[in-house]
């Protein structure tokens, strides 16, 4: 018998909602589908027995208390997960469950046409002897971030079963739109109430994480002129071909494909161009912010000296900054760090930190004075077909926000 007997149905009917996001709206949430799932989790916190369950208006979250069962002063803790899935099919969610998977074998993904191969996939081979769900291989999991959904009410439900468990006041927040960026943009610090918080919204085992990309946007748009090529000698302008050269004057080793830990990058993520009209789009990463900040003047530089060659400027580059890291912020007091630290150790998870090669809401809610580092909820090859999670691990992270809790009221 698994001791939160909730966790994989509750799990598994999350999954099966389709919750996907959509960046081609300004509507805060992004979706009548996130508004659905959220409104249903209200009714799911209240029927469990917590308290001051309400939608944050300015933010689209759903937030939730679990009253203290002690009679001293304690930091209030929040956890925090999104509810949105990424941009890939999520339409018609069909988990298959492998129980006692042995780490070696491939795992066929619905008709056969999609595996998983070990051979291919490597961290197959860390959950031997577990359960695992996976995808059919025609949409992705959803374990990002419903398994952390999950976790968290799960293990609410668990402390509210479980009065000798002591522990103050906790703070849950469910919120929408984190896959497009947006999501933790209107954050309500004092409406959530938390002192210090966790994002469980990371991958594998004892991740824990604190350190973030900065990151930014940038929109590179260059006019043309098209005349027929039977006239184009001296006329013609190709904005198409000055787009190439633009992108071949970044440098090509400070791509995503050829860089890891804390190498930062720019990556081309569209390109759309005619003789007439180019645009092209962007991100542009990096860990320091120095080197950051040195990233986008170079971006703008290489324009200025481009448009040198034409009489008017025709190169227009727009760069809007999305996130920073929020280590600049957690830095200065690592006690919500040193808590999980700890509390993983207690429970016998070797805490795995490492910086991120992006961001989470958590970035954005450290900068409004709420420390916020991220900690694990399961999900491997998260936003694609590919994507699985371990039942075993998400018990694990049950074990852990319950066992900050309780940490936190020893202190």
């Amino acid at each position: 018998m698994h001791k939160y007997e909730s966790l994989l149905p509750r799990f598994l009917s999350y999954v099966k909602i389709n919750t996907r996001s959509n960046e081609n709206t300004n509507k805060i949430p992004s979706s009548k589908e996130q508004v659905n799932f959220l409104n249903d989790l209200k009714i799911q916190l209240k029927s469990i027995g917590l308290e001051h369950v309400r939608t944050n208006e300015s933010s689209g979250y759903v937030f939730a208390t679990l009253p203290s069962n002690i009679n001293k002063k304690v930091k209030k803790i929040g956890f925090i997960s999104h509810v949105d899935t990424a941009d890939f099919n999520s339409e018609n969610v069909n988990p298959q469950i492998i129980e006692k998977y042995d780490g070696n074998s491939v795992i066929h993904l619905g008709n056969g046409e999609y595996k998983l191969d070990p051979k291919v996939f490597p961290s197959l081979k860390k959950y031997n002897g577990q359960t695992l769900i996976t995808t059919d291989g025609n949409t992705l999991l959803g374990a990002d971030d419903k398994a952390g959904v999950a976790e968290i009410i799960t293990s609410m439900d668990y402390l509210i079963n479980h009065p000798e468990i002591k522990h103050g006041e906790i703070e849950i927040g469910f919120g929408p739109d984190e896959e497009i960026g947006t999501g933790a943009d209107n954050f309500d610090t004092k409406d959530f109430g938390a002192d210090i918080a966790y994002t469980v919204d990371g991958g594998s085992l004892g991740q824990l994480q604190y350190e973030t990309f900065n990151a930014a946007s940038a929109t590179v748009d260059i006019k043309g002129t098209d005349v027929h090529p039977a006239e184009a000698k001296g006329v013609m302008i190709n904005s198409a071909l000055i787009g190439m050269q633009f992108n071949e004057s970044l440098p090509k080793y400070e791509r995503p494909e050829v860089t890891d830990g804390r190498d930062g990058f720019y990556f081309l993520t569209n390109f759309n161009g005619t003789v007439d009209h180019t645009k092209l789009n962007y991100i542009i990463r990096d860990h320091d912010e120095n080197r950051f900040n040195s990233r986008k003047k170079y971006f703008n530089k290489i324009a200025e000296e481009m448009n040198k060659q034409f009489d008017e400027p025709l190169i227009n580059v727009d760069i809007k900054d999305q996130y920073y890291n929020m280590a600049e912020v957690i830095n200065q007091d690592m006690t919500v760090v040193d808590l999980a630290k700890q509390a993983m150790n207690n429970i016998n998870i070797k805490p795995d930190i490492f910086p991120v090669r992006g961001g989470t809401d958590g970035s954005k809610i450290s900068f409004m004075g709420l420390p916020t580092p991220n900690i694990f909820a399961g999900g491997e090859n998260m936003h694609g077909r590919f994507e699985y999670v371990s039942l075993q691990t998400m018990e694990k992270a049950c074990d852990l926000l319950i066992e900050i809790a309780n940490l936190n009221v020893k202190k």
